[in-house]
């Protein structure tokens, strides 16, 4: 089955070179010039795999849809345009929740290459060995993404979980900030490692009601987690 890619680009020739190269590639892509369009038909079950979102669109910018987007679907994987080569711009896709971004006008090989990345990041995460973790007073469902307290229940995103795994995995250890980079972002820069203190910080958030479950950062090392577990 191929690889379905949803489109937002306002600009035709872009677009249209985009997707046609896009589809040499064998991915399958539906293509959206107006951001309204994709907000219409958004719900839970998304027929896409991943998405890649110009930043500047006319009637809702990119920033926006990806919001609209996570709401419907948190787990949804999102990649950025940008014509903007500043660091805020990529710094508040991270934060929003995209799994990564590429300046315009962009070398096709890489954006290719950056697609596959992300799906081969995200796809063995789907699947758990483990499929119900308990953690403290909290529980994991890694079936259904969901982290659940008597509290509430929280839907992670795959690379929540995904960091989350690898964080229990290495209970009451030292992790170097670049073994976490290499080996679940599979990229070590700048970016990414602004991207991993916002994935900690959320997940410090999730656990807020736990006060034995802790997460310290460990300045210019990396992280010492603790996890009590039942």
């Amino acid at each position: 089955m191929k690889t379905r890619i949803l489109l937002a680009e306002d600009d035709a020739d872009f677009g249209m070179i985009l997707k046609q190269y896009l589809e040499l590639e064998d991915f399958e892509v539906e293509w959206f010039q107006n951001p309204l369009d994709i907000v219409s038909i958004l719900n839970a079950d998304l027929p896409f795999d991943i998405g890649i979102l110009d930043i500047m669109m006319p009637n809702m910018d990119g920033f926006s849809l990806a919001k609209k987007i996570l709401k419907e679907k948190s787990d949804f994987p999102l990649l950025f345009l940008t014509a903007k080569n500043q660091k805020i711009d990529r710094l508040t896709g991270l934060k929003i929740g995209a799994d990564d971004y590429i300046s315009k006008p962009c070398d096709p090989e890489e954006l290719i290459l950056r697609i596959k990345n992300i799906l081969k990041r995200i796809q063995p995460a789907i699947v758990q060995q483990q499929t119900k973790i308990n953690i403290g007073e909290y529980s994991l469902d890694t079936e259904k993404l969901l982290l659940s307290h008597p509290t509430g229940n929280i839907r992670l995103t795959i690379r929540e979980q995904q960091l989350l795994i690898h964080l229990l995995k290495h209970n009451r250890k030292t992790i170097k900030r670049d073994d976490i980079l290499d080996n679940l972002w599979e990229t070590n820069d700048y970016f990414t490692g602004r991207s991993l203190d916002v994935f900690i910080s959320r997940l410090r958030k999730y656990f807020i009601h736990d006060p034995e479950i802790k997460i310290q950062s460990l300045r210019g090392i990396g992280f010492e987690i603790d996890f009590p577990t039942k």
